[in-house]
């Protein structure tokens, strides 16, 4: 997800909507969407979703020229709660005409209910083209599809200095085993800890040390075995999921090597997430691991030289992902968006068909500082100006790419605290067995 204050919200909804009981449950590639029978002219189409200030505006850019001249008006409504209040309004059936998911375990509960409706034809057509198989599963109930994929974020970057890595004469590395190595070399050549790490983030802190796990057993253990871990039938227990923390615990365990800038390992949780941008930016920590997202935050710190850090591959900060045992294979774990439809409208029918087209991914990036990206796979990387989202774009496209959502995103509301809670205290210094063990307590019986 682009906005990590999502989290918490995402979770409590997810038990909210789990909660209504209603009858009738049910569980073209470039084509811009246009039906181009005229029969949407002057129609209004409603979008619920959780973006608001400027993303709610990139949001509106991006498809206003088509709405324009296909003469459908769309009202867009931004809602911080929006994770909170969309059980609220399927329990009322007080129905947006589109909604934007920002979860796929959110949007799996609201089609349970049976309001959200299935693709239509050259909108199922357009998502079976444009996205993965990765992604189209996330849309998928009992073999139909009811929703698109709409934008993506990128989690699992190494952020540092390409300066830095100059001087010290040191280069990106390809492995993990390379990663650990680089670790030992950055250190040995200062004499400080190379990494420095936040996981404060107040009811939610914890969240990015159980993202660093996921991406650890996405890349090492594989996709099955991810899978199964989050829909449970693998344990937390379980013999390779120890395996991630153990590894994590390789360098955000280590009195050499965290955290820099900050203090001890334990600090790691007075730190907010956020906060590792200012070491970063000084020369005082030399990596950290966090999503694109972390890019906003060096807008407001200074390099050593007391000047606004640039981000790029010869600027003052840059980022490369985090990579895996094999090079050349990326296992991904990131975010995203999904709209869902609760009605066939012709206009409804018509701007899901764009917001699943090439065109709207297209102009979705082309917004002027657009802060959104996507995994449409005939979206042109060219387009993107940033060049740390240029990067995630063609990640995103790799074919060679596997991708899935935060492990913790995933999982039963319970769950999910329970592996912040247990990231905590793992820090803190509580054995990896017993943390292990004490998320595992936390799934529901059955």
């Amino acid at each position: 997800m682009r906005n990590p204050q999502r989290r918490r919200l995402t979770a409590l909804a997810l038990t909210a909507i789990g909660g209504i009981v209603l009858a009738g449950c049910t569980t073209s590639g470039g084509s811009a969407g246009s039906t181009g029978s005229g029969s949407v002219k002057g129609s209004t189409v409603t979008i619920y979703g959780p973006d608001t200030g400027s993303e709610a505006t990139q949001l509106e850019a991006s498809w206003s020229d088509w709405a324009k001249k296909e003469g459908i008006t769309i009202n867009y409504t931004g809602d911080k709660n929006f994770t909170a209040n969309i059980a609220t309004k399927i329990q009322a059936n007080s129905l947006p005409d589109i909604a934007m998911f920002p979860q796929p375990g959110l949007l799996s509960a609201a089609v349970q209910t049976g309001k959200v409706k299935e693709l239509d034809a050259t909108t199922d057509a357009n998502v079976k083209k444009n996205f993965s198989t990765d992604w189209q599963k996330y849309v998928t109930s009992s073999g139909k599809l009811y929703a698109t994929p709409l934008d993506a974020s990128v989690k699992g970057y190494i952020w540092y200095s390409p300066a830095s890595f100059k001087k010290w004469g040191v280069t990106v590395p390809t492995t993990y085993a390379d990663l650990l190595a680089l670790t030992t070399t950055i250190q040995q050549k200062t004499g400080q800890p190379p990494w420095c790490a936040g996981f404060n983030s107040g009811d939610a802190s914890g969240w990015p040390g159980a993202d660093q796990i996921a991406e650890l057993v996405l890349a090492n253990a594989g996709p099955s075995v991810y899978d199964d871990w989050v829909k449970g039938t693998t344990k937390f227990t379980d013999a390779k999921i120890g395996d991630a923390f153990d590894t994590l615990g390789k360098t955000l365990q280590s009195t050499q090597y965290v955290n820099a800038g900050f203090g001890d390992v334990k600090s790691i949780n007075s730190t907010a997430f956020g906060d590792v941008a200012t070491p970063l930016a000084s020369g005082k920590c030399a990596l950290t691991n966090q999503a694109t997202f972390l890019e906003a935050s060096f807008s407001t710190v200074k390099t050593a030289a007391g000047t606004t850090p640039t981000v790029g591959p010869d600027g003052d900060i840059w980022a490369f992902p985090q990579p895996g045992p094999t090079a050349g294979k990326n296992a991904v774990v990131g975010g995203g968006d999904f709209a869902a439809a609760f009605n066939t409208n012709a206009a409804t029918q018509a701007v899901m068909q764009y917001l699943s087209s090439v065109d709207w991914a297209n102009s979705l990036i082309s917004v002027p500082n657009a802060s959104f990206i996507s995994a449409n796979k005939g979206l042109d990387a060219s387009k993107e100006k940033d060049p740390l989202l240029k990067s995630a774009i063609q990640i995103l496209q790799d074919p060679a790419t596997t991708f899935r959502f935060g492990a913790d995103d995933a999982m039963p509301n319970v769950v999910e605290t329970a592996f912040w809670t247990g990231m905590v205290d793992w820090i803190n210094g509580k054995s990896t067995p017993a943390v292990q063990a004490q998320i595992q307590a936390a799934w529901p019986a059955g």
